[in-house]
């Protein structure tokens, strides 16, 4: 990995502020990627996020200096932004609502900002013309806007962003499962002498989920019944929850869980349902553990697997039963998709690449 030159006798090294909104999975564990490596080549950086993302990613711990700052846009909110920002010699937001308080906190200031757009916020509805109002705006303060996948490159492009590339992230890999572990996961979750096929993502709507229990009720009468496993927490937990027991569907919520990664080492296949994905992280981990993947060809997942997963249409759940269980029949192309999908894990950026490419825009930016 390229280095970053050692600032010239006397100068302080570049001041970076990373902001962070809601704080998604992915766009966290990026940031905490990022944040230590760019400490590890010099930069000062503090992070600026709502205090619990502290306690689940540790941000000071990769060497950075960790504000809180809650996801609001009052004065209050905005003020402490500005405050930490102060002295910086650049700032990296997250996402459009990030983008948005970090350009209030800027104003009058000529520090460049850089802008992720790790996913997008749906846009139909009564309040989609606010969400294209403030993509817009998040668009045209950034100096660079960095897209995780190429659609969401056009789509700030289409918001006006003066400079829009593509800037694919990475997560950190996930520890392989150790000996007996495996078995003991599996038993765990009660998928001993049974298929286990596991879903991860917040409960909410645009996840999918309904058309997940659709392709479960279909297959709940085999034997032996494949078990679906959904890691995560969200307003529609109730829901389905009552939809699981009234249809008494081989189906278990698990809530969140901080060992994904070892879940889904351990699992038949992974199932991702989503009406629409960045670069998703399931797909990242599941790739990389070799575990076979069947998924919605919507966003940038086309892009991200390549051949390596089964790709269906988003909102059909007779279609993703039957890919899931065509899989769970088919032991060879189960291998098959694994050793692509380990393949196709390989050709991604790894994080040091990915620390390189954002240091190369702060020099564009900062000389």
């Amino acid at each position: 990995m390229s280095s970053t030159p050692v600032p010239p006798y006397g100068q302080a090294p570049l001041s970076v502020v990373h902001v962070l909104g809601g704080g998604s999975p992915g766009s966290s564990a990026h940031v905490r990627s990022l944040a230590a490596g760019l400490v590890a080549h010099g930069l000062r950086v503090t992070v600026c996020a709502p205090a619990g993302l502290e306690r689940s990613y540790d941000f000071a711990g990769s060497g950075a200096r960790f504000v809180p700052v809650p996801r609001r846009s009052d004065p209050a909110a905005v003020a402490a932004l500005r405050a930490a920002c102060s002295g910086a010699g650049l700032v990296h937001a997250h996402g459009p609502h990030a983008a948005v308080r970090s350009a209030l906190a800027l104003r009058g200031r000529r520090i460049p900002l850089v802008v992720t757009w790790h996913t997008r916020v749906d846009d139909a509805g009564p309040r989609g013309h606010l969400v294209r109002m403030m993509e817009r705006r998040a668009a045209r303060a950034a100096a660079v806007v960095l897209g995780t996948s190429s659609d969401l490159v056009d789509r700030a492009r289409g918001r006006g962003a003066r400079d829009a590339r593509l800037a694919p992230v990475t997560v950190p890999a996930p520890r392989p499962p150790l000996n007996g572990e495996e078995s003991k996961a599996r038993a765990d979750l009660g998928a001993v002498d049974r298929p286990l096929v596991m879903a991860v993502g917040s409960l909410v709507r645009s996840r999918g989920y309904g058309d997940l229990l659709d392709a479960a009720r279909a297959w709940r009468d085999l034997i032996p019944t494949p078990l679906l496993v959904v890691a995560g927490e969200g307003s529609e937990r109730g829901a389905l929850q009552r939809r699981i027991e009234a249809e008494s569907l081989p189906v278990k919520l698990i809530g969140r869980r901080d060992d994904i990664g070892e879940l889904l080492a351990v699992a038949d296949v992974a199932v991702l349902a989503s009406r629409w994905e960045g670069r998703s992280v399931l797909a990242q981990e599941a790739l990389r553990a070799g575990t076979p993947l069947v998924a919605t060809a919507v966003g940038g997942v086309p892009e991200l697997v390549g051949d390596a997963a089964e790709l269906v249409p988003y909102g059909d759940g007779e279609a993703l039963g039957e890919a899931v269980l065509r899989l769970l029949g088919d032991p060879e192309r189960r291998l098959w998709l694994s050793r692509a999908g380990k393949a196709q894990a390989a050709t991604w950026p790894t994080e040091d690449e990915t620390v390189a490419q954002v240091l190369s825009v702060y020099d564009e930016l900062t000389g």
